[in-house]
């Protein structure tokens, strides 16, 4: 085991990365502490859970709203949680995002730390401190920046992760790749998703190296005023359709990133489209989707990164490098309608 430490607004986070389960005792006591987890995580770590005191919401995206928010609190109270207590979310990205809202509320705040046990919590969701639930069909429409006292990377716990779910995580592993490491790109060019199932250690490394990437970011623009913004790379069209069609986060964001590319090969000069779909498609991930384009539009333009008309979308230059530009919807409209199109030949 070995551990980082980074000071983001005065406040310490500590990712401790290749730790056993066992070390969350050290860094939250189970009496003052309270485990926020979903069904299907719960599932797999009864015995694990034992000498905690456990929330357990149901699993999925349906469970980031306020009713679930309610519940938690609820619950909370129930059990006579105090301002010294520690919510410690144990599970996916939505599990995390939830537990890390309800920290920043109840009771006007409480620490909270996380243990992700999704690789795309692992590489993204866990890290940065944003926490946001969903309102209807709207992507963490309501949310919060609050940075975790402690995040727990225990690789065995990716043992009873789901397939489909590994295909999930790696979305925003080539996200990163492309916005922030071109060598981490021909890196996963040699690779594939069934390599890093079966090498621990260079499973290890990589999710590592993400993390890594992106609280370097988080460091340098916690509230996402200049280079978070472009940690961003797919998700305008990905949360456009991700909730409307019941997609898996990554799923979504990889149309987005796919779409995205195409429109920096066209506004940029970005001369590896191609690349960026064919590695998409070696990691399982679709790059189309029959979207009915009205209704993306329509979440676009709610999209909360909108600037008056214009939406920030994040472009690529090259691999390994973004950049930000303002671009209207009509513009966006216009190379949604010529992608369909290209789409349906």
């Amino acid at each position: 085991m070995h551990h980082r430490t980074y000071n983001i607004s005065g406040n310490t986070t500590q990712l401790y990365f290749d730790a056993s389960f066992d070390l969350l005792k050290q860094l939250a006591p189970p009496e003052s502490s309270f485990i926020i987890t979903d069904e299907n995580v719960m599932l797999h770590y009864q015995k694990q859970f034992k000498s905690w005191k456990v929330i357990t919401i149901p699993a999925g995206e349906a469970s980031k709203n306020l009713e679930a928010l309610d519940d938690i609190i609820r619950q909370l109270i129930a059990l006579e949680a105090d301002r010294d207590a520690t919510i410690i979310g144990v599970g996916g990205g939505v599990v995390t995002d939830i537990a890390g809202f309800v920290a920043g509320i109840y009771k006007r705040g409480v620490k909270c730390g996380f243990v992700p046990t999704s690789v795309l919590g692992m590489v993204d969701a866990s890290l940065g401190g944003k926490n946001g639930l969903d309102i209807g069909e709207y992507k963490n429409m309501a949310g919060l920046i609050r940075q975790p006292s402690f995040i727990l990377y225990d690789f065995d716990l990716l043992k009873t992760l789901p397939k489909a779910e590994w295909i999930n995580g790696f979305a925003e592993i080539i996200k990163h790749t492309c916005i922030l490491d071109a060598d981490m790109f021909d890196n996963l060019k040699e690779h594939s998703i069934e390599y890093f199932q079966k090498d621990k250690e260079a499973l290890a490394l990589l999710i590592e190296r993400n993390a890594l990437l992106k609280m370097k970011v988080v460091e340098e623009d916690e509230f996402e005023t200049g280079i978070r913004k472009i940690l961003n790379f797919g998700h305008t069209l990905g949360h456009a359709i991700e909730n409307v069609y019941e997609l898996p986060h990554g799923y979504a964001i990889s149309i987005g990133m796919a779409f995205a590319a195409k429109l920096s090969s066209a506004l940029t000069g970005f001369e590896n489209t191609e690349d960026v779909i064919m590695l998409l498609k070696k990691y399982h991930l679709p790059v189309h989707f029959g979207f009915n384009i009205e209704t993306a539009l329509a979440n676009i333009q709610k999209d909360k990164k909108r600037k008056g008309s214009d939406i920030q979308y994040v472009l690529l230059t090259q691999v390994g490098t973004a950049t930000v530009e303002p671009l209207d919807i009509v513009t966006i409209e216009g190379f949604l309608r010529k992608d369909i199109h290209a789409d349906n030949h």
